[in-house]
């Protein structure tokens, strides 16, 4: 039985993962979209947009929270700063995916999200 267990591994160990999850939020904040394969797509989502909820809020605590995600000081501003004022009325759903098709080497499907 798989109670309880939310998440994708993506063939990855622990820390690999979680690695890769704050690089891809970090670019994804940075380029406002970012192209991926879909399950790793599907995983960035909730990151994504519980960083964008504590930017809603805008205090001292939540820049400290996300900046335990984001590698970059000039990212965590953008997002304070731009992106979080921007969605200050919107109860939720920052992000869409969009799938792309299949890539031609390895025929992964590939999706885009990127901010609404």
């Amino acid at each position: 039985m798989r109670h309880g267990k939310t998440h994708r591994k993506l063939g990855r160990t622990t820390s690999h993962r979680h690695a890769l999850l704050r690089n891809m939020a970090t670019s994804f904040f940075e380029h406002e979209r970012i192209r991926s394969t879909e399950a790793k797509v599907k995983e960035l989502r909730p990151v994504v947009e519980k960083i964008i909820t504590l930017a809603r809020r805008g205090d001292v605590h939540s820049h400290r929270l996300a900046m335990r995600v984001l590698r970059s000081r000039e990212v965590a501003h953008k997002v304070f700063e731009e992106i979080g004022p921007r969605y200050k009325e919107r109860p939720g759903g920052y992000t869409r995916i969009v799938r792309l098709g299949r890539r031609t080497a390895d025929a992964a499907p590939m999706c885009l999200i990127e901010l609404v």
